[in-house]
């Protein structure tokens, strides 16, 4: 359960951390969004390398975002398997009845496993870098101008926080009942794939107990403190752009155009 790293804060002195959280948040959908738009491996090695550049920047652990990788295996090994089988191509490796390995297969199938690997790395340096009180306010102000349109963007802003925030501690907490459970002679590790699912089974009543008391705890507390959304409401700290946070900005772009033009290659 300690292997999920999405919503997960590593505090660090890095000039990842010290960058804007707006422009780490934009930052980070403007690379997803263009990573898709790669088509060959060339571009797949040139954002590999720019990711491995922030990662070094940041000071996060690589053993951090591997674990992170270990939650996603079973899709990773899937996506990959599938676009390996199903891709149909002329330089064909292997064949059995209807199944066929061509090298197209393979290569698509190692595009995709790269292409996941690298949004995982992204989503979890975002997280990892940015504390989860500076990730509401970045997504409260890139949503402001939608108050226009009388949409609350503060409350949506303070939703999704809670909801990322609440990850890491609902596994907390299902490791706990799992411990629990475990030292009173449930088993949770012998069997085959269906008995172990039932096994889970008793754990989720225990679970959603336990989630809607700090729901309810955290309602109270929000309340007892005078909590009435952005009516009002001042910020201690406010939000403003720096020389480096101009400097990423440009990086980002210069990455992103060069990354486009590998589409060339």
């Amino acid at each position: 359960m300690k292997k999920i790293m999405l919503g997960q804060y590593y505090p660090a002195d890095s000039p990842v951390h010290r960058l804007d959280a707006r422009v780490k948040l934009l930052g980070a959908l403007f690379f997803i969004t263009v990573l898709f738009m790669v088509t060959n491996p060339f571009g797949y090695a040139f954002a590999a390398v720019f990711v491995g550049m922030l990662i070094a920047l940041s000071r996060v652990p690589l053993r951090l975002l591997l674990k992170g990788l270990r939650t996603i295996l079973f899709i990773l090994i899937f996506a990959a398997a599938l676009n390996m089988f199903l891709t149909p191509g002329e330089n064909v490796l292997f064949s059995f009845y209807f199944i066929s390995v061509t090298t197209e297969g393979l290569i698509k199938a190692g595009e995709m496993a790269g292409r996941i690997v690298l949004l995982i790395f992204c989503s979890s340096l975002l997280t990892l870098t940015t504390s989860p009180i500076r990730l509401t306010d970045a997504i409260e102000a890139l949503l402001k101008p939608l108050k226009k349109f009388k949409v609350p963007a503060h409350e949506i802003a303070m939703m999704m926080t809670i909801a990322l925030g609440s990850i890491p501690m609902l596994m907390n907490e299902t490791e706990k009942i799992m411990k629990a459970q475990a030292a009173r002679g449930a088993d949770f590790d012998t069997g085959g794939l269906i008995k172990k699912a039932k096994s889970l089974i008793p754990l989720l009543v225990p679970l959603f107990f336990s989630a809607f008391r700090r729901a309810e705890e955290m309602a109270e507390a929000m309340d007892a403190r005078c909590y009435r959304g952005d009516y009002n409401r001042t910020k201690m700290n406010e939000m403003k752009m720096a020389g480096s946070d101009y400097i990423a900005v440009t990086v980002l772009v210069v990455f992103g155009t060069a990354l486009l033009l590998t589409r060339l290659l």
